[in-house]
Formats: structure tokens, C-alpha cells, sequence
């Protein structure tokens, strides 16, 4: 039996028929794994060991009660084989520090899903300039001069800040928008706070794709999520609108392109947000869209990430002779 961990944000206010930590949960219940459940602010350090206050967790597959939770118990860390971190960004300094415990965890022979180390290094924004071939022109600074130059230059960009998902606080601004000053002085706080503008995609009216990679390997289908009428951001949580698509040839380049450094970094289970022709993000923190495309080509997306997580386990256990 596998001893599954889940860190994530409170189990009673997830939305139930998208949430894809559920769909993960299910699969991992059916297989008989035994299921803890964490909030973030559950794990704390004992001097240099990782603990957390605990709750045995079944989850169900009914929308009127999908959980049940039974008593607390303080457990070291170390007593599971599997940690999913699952906490939603914003990637704050609360979230730097749970990386650093479940690193702490991670040392002790745990499978953290995804690896905390890469968590930190691997900003959704950021990370994607790593692969100039793939993404659209960029810039990353906190100098609203640089950004109105930018805005000049390409004629139409979307300013986002770097830590926070869901479309929150993207603006898109054209040459010459009598509000692109305030944008730029606001989303900076006047030269505080460093963030990315990218070169406005006009393919994002065909949608935002979402596609989710397992050790590297792409799911076939992408979810195109379309804008709303009168929006600009693709994002489900902005009022997007979710619809399949099979990988493109060049959505399986891109995913060749990234992948090798997503396996190399402990990255298993990923998402990619591609616009057109360009990779805009990197999602590792808790990638969503299982149960869409689950519902709309049959798949069992959760299944894949689980039979990637047992054969990490399998393969600890082998090399270490363990019986935890």
C-alpha cells in the first residue's frame, strides 16, 4: 500500500466539478492507497524535522458531501511515501517556506509531486524563457519606461505580474493607450515590483490551450479555452469557455522542447499554456484540467500521473529495501 500526502487549499470550498486534486484523489482512493490530507499551514518543522498536523481523508464521488475527515494526528512527514503539493499560488513567502519544508521531507526518502526545489526555481512566468524558440516576444521589468518603449515597439502586449494565476491582474494595453502610464505605474508600484509583458497573441481568440504533460509526456489533447465576448483572457477562472482540441504539430514541438528540463527537475506532472504558436507559461504548481478533458475524450488523465508516482515509489522501495 502507498501512503499518499496532500497538501492543498481547503477541501470544502473546492469547485467539485472541475477540481482536478479530486480527480487524483479518487484514483489514488480506488487503487487503495491511504489518503492524508494537510492545509499548508498543518506543516511545521520540529528542529530539522518535517511534521504536520494530519487528517485521514475519503473522498467520494458526490457533489452534495465529495469528503469526510477524520480525527487530527501529528505525524512526521517522513511516514508517507508520497506528498502532493497541491496549494494553489499566489507563490508567496508562505509557499517558499512549505517548499522548504517538503524539501526537508523530500531528504528523508518522500516523493514530493512536484519537486520542491524546482517549485522555487521554476516560476510559471519565468521559466518559459528558457525556450526563447518557443515564446512570443518578451520582457521582463520593473521600469514602466521600458514597458511603454515595449508597448511602442510591438503596438499591442498583455502586462501580468509573475506570481499569481487565473488571469488575475492581466491587463492588455495598445500603443499609445491613454491608460497605459497608470497600468504600467500601478502593475510596477511605480518600480517596486518587477513583472513580464509579452506581445499580444491575436490566436488567443481560438483560445488559450492548456496541455498537461506526465513525466514529460503529453496528454493528445489539449482544452482550448476561449475567451468570454469582450475578454481577452482565455483563463476558466476569467470566464473562459473550455473546448478539446487534439495536439498540433507544433504543440507536440513545443512539448519536445520543454521537456527534457521538466524530467531533469523532478517536474511530473505539468501544465503548458500555449497562445497560437507560442508557449506563454509554464504551469507547475497545481496544473488543472484533468476532469475536462477526462469528460470530454474518455481519458483518465489521474491514472497516468499515479502510475508514473507508484513506479518512483516501487523503484524507492527496491533501492532502499524499505517496507514503510
Amino acid at each position: 500500500m502507498i501512503r499518499l500526502g496532500v497538501v492543498m487549499d481547503p477541501i470544502g470550498a473546492l469547485h467539485y466539478e472541475k477540481d482536478s486534486t479530486l480527480a487524483m484523489l479518487w484514483e489514488a482512493q480506488a487503487r487503495g492507497w491511504e489518503l492524508t490530507y494537510f492545509e499548508q499551514g498543518d506543516l511545521y518543522l520540529q528542529g530539522p524535522e518535517p511534521r504536520g498536523r494530519s487528517r485521514r481523508l475519503t473522498v467520494y464521488k458526490d457533489k452534495a458531501r465529495w469528503y469526510a475527515l477524520e480525527e487530527e494526528a501529528d505525524i512526521p512527514l517522513s511516514a508517507l511515501d508520497v506528498l502532493l503539493m497541491r496549494k494553489d499560488p499566489p507563490f508567496d513567502l508562505e509557499y517558499l517556506y512549505t517548499t522548504h519544508v517538503l524539501e526537508l521531507a523530500e531528504a528523508l526518502g518522500v516523493l514530493v509531486v512536484n519537486r520542491p526545489r524546482s517549485l522555487r526555481d521554476a516560476n510559471e512566468k519565468l521559466f518559459a524563457l528558457r525556450f526563447p524558440q518557443c515564446i512570443p516576444p518578451t520582457l521582463v521589468t520593473r521600469e514602466p519606461a521600458r514597458l511603454r518603449a515595449f508597448a511602442a515597439e510591438h503596438g499591442d502586449i498583455v502586462v501580468k505580474p509573475l506570481d499569481v494565476m487565473g488571469g488575475a491582474s492581466v491587463f492588455r494595453v495598445r500603443r499609445d493607450d491613454p491608460n497605459g502610464n497608470v497600468i504600467f505605474a500601478t502593475m510596477t508600484g511605480n518600480g517596486a515590483r518587477t513583472i513580464m509583458a509579452q506581445r499580444f497573441v491575436p490566436e488567443i481568440a481560438e483560445g488559450d490551450k492548456r496541455i498537461l504533460l506526465i513525466d514529460g509526456e503529453p496528454v493528445p489533447y489539449a482544452l482550448a479555452r476561449i475567451p468570454a465576448p469582450g475578454e481577452f483572457r482565455g483563463n476558466l477562472a476569467a470566464g473562459g469557455t473550455g473546448v478539446g482540441a487534439p495536439l498540433s504539430e507544433r504543440d507536440r514541438w513545443i512539448c519536445g522542447q520543454v521537456a527534457p528540463a521538466l524530467k531533469e527537475r523532478g517536474l511530473l506532472f505539468v501544465g503548458l499554456d500555449v497562445i497560437g504558436d507560442y508557449l506563454t507559461e509554464i504551469n507547475v504548481t497545481s496544473p488543472t484540467c484533468i476532469r475536462e478533458l477526462d469528460k470530454l475524450y474518455g481519458l483518465n488523465i489521474a491514472a497516468g500521473l499515479l502510475d508514473a508516482v507508484s513506479a518512483r515509489v516501487t523503484h524507492s522501495r527496491s533501492r532502499s529495501g524499505s517496507l514503510k
